[in-house]
């Protein structure tokens, strides 16, 4: 488990700015900074998880409110009228650059699938 300060802990505090989209008492919702999509924001926990691996049992409920913000950002952001994605990546080679879960959800056009 990686015990290290991240930006999101940094912007959790308000000691790096985001453009805030969507937060809760659970989860912040925030635009990515190197946006892959005409909509891309990232969801984050308030509590630290480094990453799905690195979840408990006792973890469920907040990923469970992870995934409920991710779709209340969606409908807020327009996206639930044509779809769009939503990725965690796990890993090094899963893509992870953050060591602090995070969803992405993606939208605004067409998805190709395979991703990468």
């Amino acid at each position: 488990m990686s015990n290290n300060e991240t930006i999101f802990e940094k912007i959790l505090r308000g000691e790096i700015p985001c453009k805030k989209v969507f937060e809760n008492e659970h989860c912040l919702a925030f635009h990515d900074i190197s946006p892959q999509a005409p909509t891309h924001i990232l969801v984050i926990p308030k509590r630290k998880i480094v990453n799905v691996m690195e979840a408990g049992d006792e973890d469920a409920q907040l990923l469970g409110e992870v995934l409920l913000a991710a779709r209340s950002v969606a409908k807020q952001e327009g996206l639930d009228a044509t779809g769009y994605r939503l990725v965690f990546n796990n890993g090094a080679d899963g893509g992870q650059s953050v060591d602090y879960l995070h969803c992405h959800v993606l939208g605004g056009r067409a998805l190709a699938w395979p991703p990468g």
